[in-house]
């Protein structure tokens, strides 16, 4: 006889897809964060693939863009959190400054940059920049 599932408990189609990790700060966390983002892409693709094919390289690019800027602009460590949300994945960067992050002009004659937090913006639904004492938390929303 088949039970319905108690209010605490989740049936197993409806578990949330989530993933935590931590990095040094380092150059290379940058590829880290990557490889982490491709893991927990290809967990959430097994229960749920994305509606478009480009929804997989556009969460790894804002990604990518992410931890290179909290390397870059916030010493010391950051943090990566991914989750599956209902129409989406909801993406979270933590890194150790209080400055929140601003469009820099793109100057292709003193070796480019200046790209990506316009690429952050294009390819999410939602941004958000949330101050705090011990730095900031950078939100964004994209379609899967």
């Amino acid at each position: 006889m088949a039970t319905e599932p108690r209010w605490s408990e989740k049936l197993p189609s409806e578990e949330t897809k989530k993933c935590h990790a931590a990095f040094d700060g380092g150059l290379g966390d940058v590829t880290g964060a990557r490889l982490a983002t491709e893991e927990f892409l290809r967990a959430v693709a097994r229960a749920s693939p994305p509606t478009a094919p480009e929804h997989w390289d556009d969460v790894l690019l804002v990604v990518n863009e992410l931890a290179a800027n909290a390397v870059q602009y916030a010493p010391g460590p950051f943090e990566l959190t991914m989750r599956r949300t209902f129409d989406g994945v909801h993406v979270t960067v933590h890194d150790t400054s209080t400055t929140p992050p601003a469009p820099r002009p793109f100057h292709p004659q003193h070796g480019g940059g200046g790209i990506g937090w316009h690429l952050v913006h294009t390819l999410c639904t939602q941004v958000s920049v949330v101050v705090r004492d011990d730095g900031k938390d950078v939100h964004v929303f994209l379609p899967w």
